[in-house]
């Protein structure tokens, strides 16, 4: 009788702890969703997360994207195929310009755009051509006007962006080559227009197939979204992210 007694104790113990434990489980398991729900990621490099309005050190974009968390129990998201993107675009998010009248970038961003729509038209003598005439344009600039900080932000816009161009200008035909190196010069550009501005309005444009999803962006001077990435196989896949009034 007495060993009956003392097992009957031993598993109300082993029964108790156990739930306790599980209890403990859930708690952390809610603390730690509540904390990520609280996260906001940059929607150009989503795996850069931080509190909502931080700047992203990649590419100086605010980190926007709330960070929703995901269980076991959610279903697999469901694969975006070109329909859905050009039949359903994402928001537009209006953006001012940081200030028109600090340095003009519109020599560099038209020769930027002529680098893009060779590139949509899969015309990569075109694309080298153009990126010449970009290397001169940065050549040509001068930031001297500028204060200390902002002569520093833009000698480093300027470093990456020789480089970025240089990979275009050197190798026409190698179309691929060409569209990746543009892809790391639309970040250069993005982040040119959002400290300095520019005089015409422009549209930051992204497409999720390209970079898996990651570096699909470039800046385009039309609504209307032509694919620089793809060319004629995609033309039209993507949609208007941001805007630059």
């Amino acid at each position: 009788m007495k060993k009956i007694l003392f097992l009957s104790l031993i598993a109300t113990f082993l029964t108790v702890s156990c739930n306790q434990k599980e209890k403990e489980e859930t708690t952390l398991n809610s603390e730690k969703t509540e904390k990520m729900a609280e996260l906001y990621s940059c929607p150009m490099h989503s795996e850069v997360t931080g509190v909502a309005g931080s700047e992203c050190p990649e590419c100086g974009m605010e980190l926007t994207e709330k960070v929703i968390p995901t269980t076991s129990t959610e279903k697999e998201e469901t694969p975006v195929t070109v329909a859905d993107v050009t039949e359903e675009p994402s928001t537009i998010i209006k953006i001012r310009n940081a200030d028109k009248a600090t340095f003009p970038t519109d020599a560099i961003v038209s020769k930027y755009l002529k680098i893009k729509n060779a590139l949509t038209k899969d015309d990569s003598k075109g694309a080298a051509a153009a990126a010449k005439e970009l290397i001169a344009a940065l050549n040509n600039s001068n930031s001297s006007s500028l204060d200390t900080k902002l002569k520093n932000k833009y000698n480093a816009f300027v470093g990456d962006a020789k480089v970025h161009v240089k990979h275009i200008g050197e190798n026409a035909g190698k179309m691929e080559h060409q569209r990746e190196y543009f892809s790391l010069l639309s970040q250069d550009v993005f982040s040119l227009i959002k400290a300095f501005g520019t005089k015409q309005t422009v549209y930051q444009d992204y497409c999720p197939m390209y970079g898996d999803g990651k570096t699909g962006y470039w800046i385009s001077e039309t609504k209307d979204v032509i694919n620089p990435y793809y060319g004629s196989e995609m033309l039209n896949c993507g949609n208007i992210v941001q805007t630059f009034l």
